[in-house]
């Protein structure tokens, strides 16, 4: 599940593998793209923002950023010169890097696209404070979720605007270990830093695993409280965990109905 961890994880993979390099192919394979040559430029720093992939370039003395957008599916790949490309279908090929020591291939990406990077808020500068970053700022993201106070939480959680690097996953398990009801009205949730505080805490403590866990446990099957379990009883009162689709973008909520208490009624049927 590409949320905030696991683009920055892959923003590190990108480094060790390219970063201080110079680039001796690029193979674009979008049309807005296809005719770019990036041969010869310096791959100077991988970095993420939320869940935005950003590869700084430089060239003498110009600068640019690859951007892109891994959504639910897309993902980078490394493989050492001459390796067959593998794990991922051909045709789903966005971008390739070839470097010297590695090449990096782009599966699947979205919203790719090349700008200076000085003007990398073009891409980004809308989105709320990167809880992976390094200048994370609780009080703006807290200040931003407060703006619409009648929102529901499990929405407003999801807004990149609001807070970039919560997808689904981390959205019902905040949710669930602050005991909050997912169509609660965020100006009714108790506490609104305390739960900002547990989503930084939250993806941070996976930096540097793939495997996402919430509950503390690695084990297969033991990794989350509620977030895909359905049907299943809650890991701490038994009672069933619920499924919802709707929302912004009728996205999918879990939620344990004991633990959560209602404060308002799910929206549709």
């Amino acid at each position: 599940m590409p949320e905030g961890d696991t683009v920055w994880n892959t923003a590190r993979v990108l480094a060790e593998a390219i970063e201080g390099q110079v680039l001796t192919r690029s193979d674009f394979r979008v049309p807005k793209l296809a005719t770019v040559d990036l041969t010869g430029w310096l791959v100077k720093e991988s970095a993420s923002y939320g869940k935005h992939l950003l590869l700084r370039l430089t060239r003498a003395d110009r600068a640019m950023t690859l951007h892109s957008h891994l959504r639910m599916d897309g993902a980078w790949r490394v493989y050492q010169p001459g390796e067959r490309w593998t794990g991922r279908p051909a045709h789903l090929i966005r971008v390739a890097l070839h470097a010297p020591l590695a090449v990096a291939v782009g599966f699947h990406l979205h919203e790719l696209a090349i700008v200076p990077t000085a003007e990398e808020h073009r891409l980004i500068g809308h989105l709320g404070p990167d809880l992976m970053g390094d200048g994370w700022d609780p009080a703006l993201a807290v200040a931003r979720l407060a703006e619409r106070p009648d929102r529901p939480i499990a929405d407003a959680l999801l807004d990149q605007r609001n807070l970039a690097g919560i997808g689904n996953l981390y959205k019902a398990e905040v949710l669930f270990l602050r005991g909050v009801n997912p169509f609660t009205e965020t100006g009714a949730v108790p506490d609104l830093p305390a739960l900002v505080d547990l989503a930084n805490r939250l993806l941070n403590s996976n930096r540097g695993r793939w495997t996402q866990t919430t509950t503390g446990s690695l084990r297969r099957g033991e990794t989350n409280w509620v977030f895909e379990r359905a049907g299943r009883q809650c890991r701490r009162c038994g009672t069933t965990i619920e499924r919802w689709t709707g929302g912004d973008h009728d996205r999918i909520t879990y939620w344990c109905p004991h633990c959560q208490p209602v404060v308002a009624a799910p929206p549709g049927p």
